[in-house]
């Protein structure tokens, strides 16, 4: 499954684990443990780059994001998008109830999930990964 890149989808995913590593007292992510055990349900937040047009040209804009884990495939996730991007337009690429791909490397929160979130994770995203 491919990784989502700006030049093909207008945002990527950020490493939280060099980010970490650059910051350690100041950048904290979850341990190890916790960041390749999702399951179904979990969220997870990540660091989102997006690219936006602004006066000043183009540049990339850093959000952090809540996801709904959907799947797991073989070491990775598929996940729903929870949070609506500040920095863009309202789009079908990157909003609400978009699918997308991560790893546990992209992590710098999780949350265990509940009945809500395990029905939401199960339902049909506003855009499917292509895999």
């Amino acid at each position: 499954m491919r990784a989502p890149t700006i030049e093909d989808d207008g945002w990527q995913l950020l490493d939280a684990q060099e980010r970490h590593l650059e910051f350690p007292g100041s950048f904290e992510i979850p341990d190890e443990r916790i960041r390749t055990a999702l399951v179904v349900g979990d969220f997870a937040k990540l660091l989102f780059s997006i690219g936006t047009t602004g006066e000043e040209g183009d540049q990339e804009t850093v959000e952090r994001m809540w996801v709904v884990v959907s799947e797991r495939v073989e070491g990775r996730y598929l996940g729903l998008l929870d949070n609506e991007p500040e920095s863009i337009a309202e789009n079908d690429r990157l909003w609400r109830g978009v699918e997308l791909p991560f790893g546990p490397e992209h992590v710098i929160d999780a949350q265990r999930g509940d009945a809500e979130s395990v029905a939401l994770s199960k339902g049909e995203p506003l855009r499917r990964w292509p895999r």
